[in-house]
């Protein structure tokens, strides 16, 4: 929600700041049209009403933000439409065709229970807005089918949960996830994206004809048959009465799964290790803790954690937007005030798009962990297309914090080069539960997972594909 121009400027050949210089008064709205599902402008208090609930009507359908500017001169403005107490706001649910239900379930249901291995695979409209979290356990279970999740669904199914395979994410999966997943006869994926980075460059082994794909109101099966008007939730708890067990893809996993190696102890005084910093990260998550890591090389050291019950986990794949993490943090730690403590993994790159953010943080007393990771440059560009411009201007980032606290004890920042630094640097967080913890860790440039070497170099072959002949 944002100030505009005086209403009585509207209709005029005026020009006003916060503008281009031209008068045009709806520039704002064409910005945020591609970032928003709707905007609108108060202008008049007789419609404002109507607008207003139509704006917060389209956040809370789609889960998505809305514009709304607000003529600087209305904003404090009576009107008898606003009068008395606030009545609460509720949407009616889109209302899924029972036909169309009916006969989605008969496809589906008969194609899982004839499928050798079924497996199912969740996606990040699950959860918002799908709200589908609970059907979908409900499901597995009743099907006794395993369950992966895509990296950008880290989270929305129990971890601990006898039936998890961990992440699929194409050849940077969860070791034994992907083998299972793609010698499938049929998959189930519920709530899916399937774009360049979920896909690592399109290199995913799968098949339509041996998928189900269950969107938001859609379910299509086989690449060929398509239900519309279907809600999500509604098909995944009717799916649960129709499926028949069979855990024959989970009895595979188990047969050849071998646990992964414990990262061992750096030798003294050595410097401190990217694998090293997530072991410690790992051991301080409980269900009173929440997750956010940034884009980059986090994003495959977190899919590696293992969360217990109650861990929440966030983390933006879709627009790969670098310095997100910041204000995600900043938001985050305030929506958890007082229940979760946020824990944040970001990079140095990152965090200087928006390191201000910081400040804000602090303003409120909020107390999240962040690990500031500094290796001196954009790690995750340096895999996928590296040059001169993926090196950046070194901060003192610990300083900087201090710099933002002014001397007011509400923050705690320090640095660590070694592992014993590290392990104290946690133990003073977890002192200071109370305050901002900022934890300045200091790699290697070239200090990063395995699965970022092998993820960048598939992204950058998409990348780099040439232009079909004309």
């Amino acid at each position: 929600m944002a100030g505009g121009p005086n209403s009585n400027d509207f209709g005029t050949n005026r020009i006003l700041h916060h503008t281009t210089g031209e008068p045009d008064f709806h520039q704002e709205m064409r910005a945020f049209k591609e970032v928003t599902c709707m905007q609108t402008q108060i202008v008049h208090l007789e419609d404002a009403h109507s607008l207003l609930d139509a704006a917060v009507a389209a956040a809370m359908r789609n889960s998505k933000p809305v514009y709304i500017s607000v003529c600087c001169n209305l904003a404090g403005e009576v009107h008898p439409s606003f009068a008395g107490d606030p009545v609460p706001f509720g949407l009616a649910p889109k209302v899924t065709n029972e036909r169309s239900l009916d006969a989605a379930v008969k496809y589906a249901s008969d194609f899982m229970n004839k499928a050798v291995k079924p497996v199912m695979v969740g996606g990040v409209k699950m959860r918002w807005p799908g709200k589908a979290q609970d059907a979908f356990i409900h499901l597995s279970e009743a099907g006794q089918y395993p369950v992966a999740m895509q990296p950008s669904a880290k989270g929305f199914f129990p971890e601990n949960h006898k039936r998890f395979l961990g992440t699929y994410w194409g050849q940077v999966s969860s070791p034994y996830c992907s083998e299972v997943v793609e010698s499938c006869d049929v998959y189930m994926f519920v709530g899916a994206i399937h774009n360049d980075y979920s896909s690592v460059g399109y290199s995913l082994l799968l098949k339509k004809e041996k998928m189900i794909d269950v969107d938001l109101f859609r379910v299509t099966i086989g690449g060929r048959h398509t239900f519309g008007c279907v809600n999500m939730r509604d098909f995944l708890n009717a799916m649960a009465k129709a499926v028949k067990p069979n855990s024959t893809a989970w009895d595979n996993f188990q047969r050849m799964y071998v646990p992964a190696a414990e990262v061992p102890q750096s030798a003294p005084d050595s410097p401190l290790r990217t694998n090293i910093l997530f072991k410690h990260v790992q051991q301080m998550l409980t269900a009173d803790t929440a997750v956010l890591v940034e884009t980059g090389d986090s994003w495959f050291n977190g899919q590696k954690m293992k969360l217990p019950e109650g861990c929440l986990y966030e983390f933006q794949m879709q627009f790969g937007s670098i310095g997100w993490s910041v204000g995600a943090t900043l938001g985050y730690a305030q929506a958890l005030k007082g229940k979760k403590r946020v824990i944040a993994s970001i990079g140095d790159g990152s965090f200087q798009v928006t390191a201000q953010d910081v400040s804000t943080m602090i303003r409120y007393g909020l107390n999240p962990v962040i690990f500031l990771i500094n290796n001196g440059g954009y790690t995750i560009e340096v895999e996928i297309h590296d040059g001169p411009y993926n090196t950046i201007q070194n901060w003192d980032y610990a300083g900087l914090v201090q710099c933002f606290d002014n001397h007011q004890g509400n923050v705690f920042s320090t640095k660590a080069r070694t592992e014993e630094q590290l392990k104290e640097a946690i133990e003073e967080a977890h002192k200071n539960a109370d305050k901002l913890c900022f934890i300045e860790c200091f790699t290697h440039r070239d200090d990063c997972s395995k699965e970022l070497l092998e993820w960048g170099s598939r992204v950058a072959s998409a990348n780099g594909r040439p232009p079909n002949p004309q």
